[in-house]
């Protein structure tokens, strides 16, 4: 029939015009319809080969019966492109093409270096797609010489081959080598297609190159690409992951035609970058122009309802997540636990997560993270070991909310569990899971798995140097954490502001003043000198390392004093034992109308306390009251121990008693300003109060009632105290378990004392001397003798309160040779100087011995000055041995630093009438009574009934 086209005629046709053939198989693609090509080239009738080497099968469709508008228009083409005749398409043979290819290269297109399977033609023409084969059979044997002498560059590539070089780059991470090979692209006279650029913009987000990608930008301008949305989708992506949100912005408006992929960008962008409320707004706008979301729009939409907390706008898009029918989407599903847990809506997580039909990874692992969020680790645990029971695998994302569930909780055990899970999953590589699990360790406190850790970590962060070095300050290994700091630089290793607030901490519990000093002269040359937090832990470490002049050069030298940087100053004035300092500076500041904080009053209270000023504490707690910080708890804790320190337990009861909320501090400081004046009784009392009221006792409550136990003798309630120590969970508490030791000493029970500190778990050089305290006590002295050896053998080393309690356990043993001999090794065997307390032993112990003289020799050869108690043992030794003169002078130098010492004249009144001197004791009694002086009453060992 005239006209008609052979079947020989489409082949031609179909190679030469494969832009509609790949149009039409991607426009039918999306319109789920069957491929429609004309009958002529169905299969199995024809198949194309090419020298034996490529066999490559046409596979259609259907004829055209039911080809529809789609088979229509590509017949439409085909036709067209047949009048017209672009190009004539002539039959060559091997050696014609060959011959033809070497008289002008650059019509041909390279495909050497780039095809990825070996049937690929090596050469293909630009306009006939006519293909050569190098290795084919028909190749002539002159070929291969030819094209060794022939020039590389006379070749060129398609851009086809350029993107897809582009394309493995991009894909295996390698956005450098991506970007440059765009650029060698355009060097060796290739121009970039739309998927050029597409590429090359997914390269420069993946590595931030924004002045890249901006530069791509003008090209894209330049180009016909610049209306095009996949395109504007790209630089749209790359601008918002460069941190460019503006530029991403302006993309986006000018953008002629926007899908809902480029709405969806634009949310996601502003989401990520914090800006959740202009993510809703654009959100909905959005739906304003009744663009259909889909779920990375949702994904996005909730990411910001999450950031912004803002749960009535999350609870919309559920509704409408649920409209759209995307309730089934994983990635939906785990933003909507993430957000409502965010949220503190647990229970709204719980239900979206129980009705997702399916729950991969990221949706156990959401509502793993959200229950930690919420403070519920225990709960996140038991949905890990429920996620293991239906055979998932835990990801990084699992296993960061696991460990931090662990860290959050303290669980050591349960944090190791989860450590070798890791190993087993091959996760333990991964840094952000290393420091993760550096972080709980260190938090457990248990420093030592801490540091195999991080000796073996593949590559160690500055985050993982500040957790170490955070991890020994709180663990009071200070020396370590200096250490660890050097270890850090000597590795070049640039310090932040928390490796230095670490670091400084360190110092400060080490008191490690000249190591101090060193790295406030590192941090004057870095970039954190003008840090307030800095600052504030630099003032920290030289008060307590004892320097205030440092300490106030440092907080003059803050340029802007803020209410943090004065209350570390007080605080550090009030810790250095200068309280009026502190005082002065609180008026200071109130001077410069520096309004105070909480944490500024405390400091001022505790002035107040240290010194005893009540008027200065009545003025302050009228400013906390003005300032409306009066239900403070804690400073209702502050204010009834200034009271009470102050001596005025009337106020300190008033504050107590108005106070709404009354935490353990409150109770503590009411406990101990009973003990203080002498009102043990309503100490107990106050504390039975507490337990009936169902507050929990700490450590200082009971350090507070054990107290007043030991003071009035109470061996029954203390062994009532003893029980709720134990029950407590504070037995193995050493200043508790010193207190008890104490309490069971002065109420005459040794042998309770002495299995109480056999329990002790960890005995500090506290607890031995509370024990050799006992003995003392007790009169025992060879058993703090032997008490004494045991110490050493155990490791303790002895301090200045060990000799004090061994020479006074020798004292009342009448060990006088053994305790002469310690007193002679303090110095040269343990390097401890003695103290008035030991020389005032040494005295007692010389006079019950009575060698009266050697003990006045002493306290003339004393290094320091003799104080009242040195010279009150020498008169009650003159006293044990009727020696009237030197007891007379004894008295004489005591009563000349007290006149009222009531003991001194009891003492010297009974040497006069034990040497029968009647009229000398009677002018000492009513010397006694004129001076109003009144004997102090004593307990004995047997509890007062």
């Amino acid at each position: 029939m005239e006209g008609a086209v052979s079947e020989f005629q489409w082949l031609p046709l179909v190679f030469a015009l494969p832009e509609y053939y790949q149009r039409l198989c991607s426009c039918q693609k999306r319109a789920k319809m069957p491929l429609l090509m004309p009958a002529v080239l169905r299969r199995p009738k024809w198949s194309f080969s090419c020298t034996g080497l490529w066999n490559r099968q046409l596979i259609l469709g259907a004829g055209d019966d039911g080809a529809g508008k789609f088979g229509s228009c590509f017949r439409w083409r085909l036709q067209d492109a047949r009048l017209s005749q672009p190009f004539e398409r002539q039959e060559w043979n091997s050696e014609q093409l060959w011959r033809r290819f070497f008289s002008d290269p650059s019509q041909w297109w390279d495909h050497r270096f780039d095809k990825t399977n070996a049937r690929f033609p090596d050469f293909k023409h630009k306009k006939t797609q006519d293909a050569l084969w190098i290795d084919a059979r028909s190749t002539p044997r002159w070929v291969r010489s030819e094209l060794a002498a022939m020039a590389p560059i006379a070749v060129q590539q398609s851009a086809f081959s350029w993107n897809a070089k582009m394309a493995k780059y991009v894909e295996g991470g390698q956005f450098t080598e991506a970007v440059a090979l765009f650029e060698l692209m355009q060097t060796q006279g290739v121009p970039p297609d739309k998927h050029s650029f597409i590429q090359v913009l997914k390269a420069c987000a993946g590595s931030m190159a924004l002045e890249v990608g901006k530069h791509i930008h003008c090209q894209v301008i330049k180009s016909s690409y610049g209306s095009d949305v996949f395109v504007g989708s790209c630089l749209l992506d790359m601008y918002s992951k460069c941190g460019s949100i503006e530029d991403a912005y302006n993309v986006f408006e000018n953008m002629p035609q926007r899908d809902v992929i480029s709405w969806s960008a634009m949310i996601v962008a502003y989401a990520k970058s914090g800006q959740g409320s202009r993510a809703l707004e654009i959100y909905t706008q959005m739906q304003q122009e009744l663009i259909k979301p889909n779920s990375f729009t949702f994904v996005g939409a909730l990411t910001a309802c999450t950031s912004l907390g803002a749960l009535e706008e999350g609870r919309f898009l559920h509704s409408q997540v649920i409209e759209n029918g995307q309730e089934s989407d994983p990635h939906v599903g785990s933003c909507l636990v993430d957000m409502y847990a965010k949220s503190e809506s647990v229970e709204d997580a719980c239900k979206v997560f129980n009705d997702m039909p399916t729950r991969d990874v990221v949706s156990w692992s959401a509502m793993i993270v959200g229950y930690v969020k919420c403070g519920q680790g225990g709960k996140a645990l038991e949905l890990f070991h429920e996620m293991q029971r239906e055979g998932l695998e835990p990801n990084n994302v699992t296993f960061l909310g696991l460990i931090e569930a662990c860290t959050n909780l303290l669980s050591l055990e349960e944090g190791r569990h989860v450590h070798a899970q890791v190993i087993q999953s091959g996760w333990e590589t991964d840094t952000s899971i290393e420091n993760c699990l550096l972080d709980m360790y260190a938090k457990c406190e248990s420093i030592e798995d801490a540091r195999e850790l991080f000796n073996n970590m593949s590559k160690r962060k500055l985050f993982s140097w500040n957790t170490m070095i955070m991890g020994y300050a709180n663990c009071q290994l200070g020396g370590k954490a200096i250490d660890l700091f050097f270890q850090m630089q000597c590795e070049r290793v640039e310090p932040d502001n928390i490796t230095f607030l670490g670091v400084l901490k360190a110092c400060s519990s080490t008191q490690a003043l000249e190591h101090g000093k060193f790295i406030h002269e590192q941090i004057g040359k870095s970039k954190w000198k003008s840090d307030n937090f800095v600052g504030n832990s630099l003032i920290d470490m030289y008060s307590k390392c004892g320097s205030m002049e440092d300490a106030h050069r440092v907080f003059d030298g803050i340029l802007a004093n803020d209410i943090v940087c004065w209350s570390a100053m007080i605080l550090g004035y009030v810790k250095s034992g200068q309280a009026e300092e502190a005082l002065d500076l609180f008026r200071e500041m109130q001077c410069k109308a520096v309004e105070p904080d909480p944490i500024t009053f405390v400091a001022a209270l505790n002035a107040c306390a240290s010194v005893g000023a009540l008027e200065e504490g009545r003025l302050v707690h009228a400013q906390i009251f003005q300032s409306g910080y009066d239900s403070d708890a804690f400073l209702g804790s502050c204010l009834v121990d200034m009271y009470a320190k102050c001596g005025s337990m009337e106020e300190a009861c008033e504050v107590f008693n108005n106070m709404q909320l009354r935490k353990v501090g409150a109770w503590s400081a009411m406990i101990l300003g009973y003990v203080e004046y002498g009102q043990e009784e309503n100490a107990i009392v106050m504390f039975k109060r507490m337990l009936q009221e169902d507050v929990v006792p700490d450590s200082v409550t009971f350090i507070g009632v054990l107290m007043a136990c030991s003071s009035i003798v109470a061996l029954n309630d203390g062994k009532l105290i003893h029980a709720q120590v134990i029950e407590s969970g504070f037995e193995s508490d050493v200043f508790v378990a010193s207190c008890l030791i104490d309490m069971y000493a002065k109420c005459g029970s040794i042998e309770d004392a002495c299995r109480v500190f056999s329990n002790i778990p960890f005995r500090d050089v506290v607890c031995w001397n509370a024990v050799l305290s006992g003995y003392a006590m007790h009169g025992l002295g060879k058993k703090a003798i032997q008490l004494l050896e045991w110490m050493l053998q155990e490791g303790t080393d002895m301090d200045t309160a060990s000799f004090a309690s061994l020479l006074s356990a020798c004292s009342h043993a009448g060990l006088a040779d053994e305790g002469v001999y310690y007193f002679e090794t303090m110095s040269p065997v343990y390097g401890l100087s003695a103290e008035v307390e030991h020389h005032s032993s040494m005295v007692d112990l010389l006079g019950r011995a009575g060698h009266l003289h050697e003990a006045h020799d002493m306290i003339k050869n004393m290094p320091c000055l003799p104080d009242v108690s040195i010279w009150q043992a020498l008169l009650g030794a003159c006293k044990i041995h009727g020696n009237v003169q030197m007891g007379e002078s004894a008295a004489k130098e005591l009563f000349s630093l007290d006149p009222e010492h009531s003991s001194g004249y009891v003492l010297l009144s009974n040497i006069y009438a034990a040497a029968g001197k009647w009229s000398s004791k009677s002018k000492v009694q009513n010397l006694w009574t004129k001076r109003h002086a009144s004997k102090q009453p004593r307990y004995t060992w047997v509890e007062m009934i």
